[in-house]
């Protein structure tokens, strides 16, 4: 391993070439006709896309590294979606909103606050290197923010609700660090 990949591992973590697959319980099986991804919460209005719809926002490429909590990392990898800054642009927050909940299939959520969301990189995927995304990492829609352990990352997103105060997301419920900053082995 080249020193440059060693200094953007962050501590406890191993290099791999090949993005695993973990998740809790069954990859869904999604219908396209009746998806749509909403904003909802402590906003103006309420916004709702369907997969077309959200689609053809515009979208852009990330190149980010990944880390996951249980040990692996992936450098330069490629997301290709609509970024979260550009979402942002479609709904008006209530001066109180500071959190965001992620919901995605089967009940699963994710915390952030406001200002991690927002940050340039993060980006609602539905392409990874090149390719439509897999199901099992996250078709049709998967949030990537390259900043946090990869459960942040919630696979198959529906709803982003915009919060006055923190509740936590699945696996935060389950121990996990809610922070979840890998530099810091959170």
């Amino acid at each position: 391993m080249s020193a440059e990949a060693r200094m953007r591992l962050p501590p406890h973590q191993r290099l791999v070439d090949r993005m695993p697959v973990l998740h809790d319980g069954p990859v869904p099986r999604i219908d396209l006709a009746s998806w749509d991804f909403r904003l909802f919460g402590l906003v103006e209005s309420e916004v709702r896309w369907t997969y077309p719809e959200f689609r053809a926002l515009p979208s852009r490429e990330v190149i980010c590294d990944v880390h996951c909590v249980t040990g692996w990392s992936m450098l330069d990898t490629r997301w290709e979606g609509v970024p979260v800054r550009e979402v942002m642009r479609h709904v008006r927050l209530k001066p109180e909103a500071r959190y965001v909940l992620i919901h995605a299939e089967r009940g699963f959520t994710a915390n952030l606050p406001l200002e991690v969301f927002l940050a340039e990189e993060n980006l609602f995927a539905w392409g990874y290197e090149g390719r439509e995304l897999a199901p099992e990492h996250g078709w049709p829609l998967r949030l990537v923010v390259p900043s946090r352990y990869f459960w942040k990352s919630a696979k198959w997103v529906r709803a982003v609700e915009f919060l006055d105060h923190d509740v936590p997301g699945f696996w935060e419920r389950a121990g996990y660090h809610n922070n979840a900053d890998p530099w810091k082995y959170q």
